[in-house]
């Protein structure tokens, strides 16, 4: 065999192997659970990015199998709400978007039970001020006609504790219920 057919057959094979692994790797990442964690990812990033997101409010999302993308939460402004459907609907892969945010009622007593609340849990001399200095604090405050609920994440049950004990203290809330979940008991 010349030296010419030779190099014409490497050259070939190298070109199939190539060629096979891209088109494996292309199929890989287009199957339904690669589909799936890359919306979820860009999900999270683009409702944790928006202008106004902050710790009055709480997104949550769910994608289903068709790649379906549910959003629910509270929101105090009802551009958060439109900003958060138009940039999921953007995302490459979703199907389609619903939207299940509640946009909080204006009422300037909640607005005073909020700015309590975010006082009494992240003051200066509180050991949760820690929090208090990340870009977007990790416990939420959503108060709807007096009544307030915590969410977020905290690296301790005893931080979830004390901000409970202290959002409990302000007065003028009917309600304050509990949903800050611990660190290392988020699921994954």
């Amino acid at each position: 065999m010349s030296k010419r057919k030779m190099q014409t057959i490497v050259i070939a094979f190298i070109a199939i192997a190539v060629f096979t692994t891209t088109a494996a790797r292309a199929g890989a990442a287009n199957t339904p659970q690669a589909s799936q964690a890359h919306i979820i990812r860009e999900v999270r990033h683009e409702l944790a990015t928006l202008p106004y997101y902050g710790v009055y409010d709480w997104l949550q999302f769910e994608v289903t199998p068709d790649n379906t993308v549910i959003l629910r939460g509270q929101v105090v402004r009802p551009t958060t709400k439109s900003d958060a459907e138009a940039r999921v609907k953007e995302i490459d892969g979703v199907s389609k978007v619903i939207n299940n945010i509640e946009v909080l009622p204006l009422s300037p007593n909640d607005d005073r039970l909020r700015m309590a609340l975010y006082r009494a849990i992240y003051n200066w001399n509180s050991p949760l001020f820690r929090y208090a200095t990340q870009t977007l604090p990790p416990i939420h405050i959503i108060v709807k006609n007096g009544r307030a609920v915590l969410k977020g994440v905290v690296d301790s049950k005893g931080d979830a504790q004390l901000a409970y004990i202290r959002a409990r203290g302000v007065p003028g809330l009917f309600d304050v219920k509990n949903e800050v979940i611990i660190e290392s008991e988020r699921p994954r």
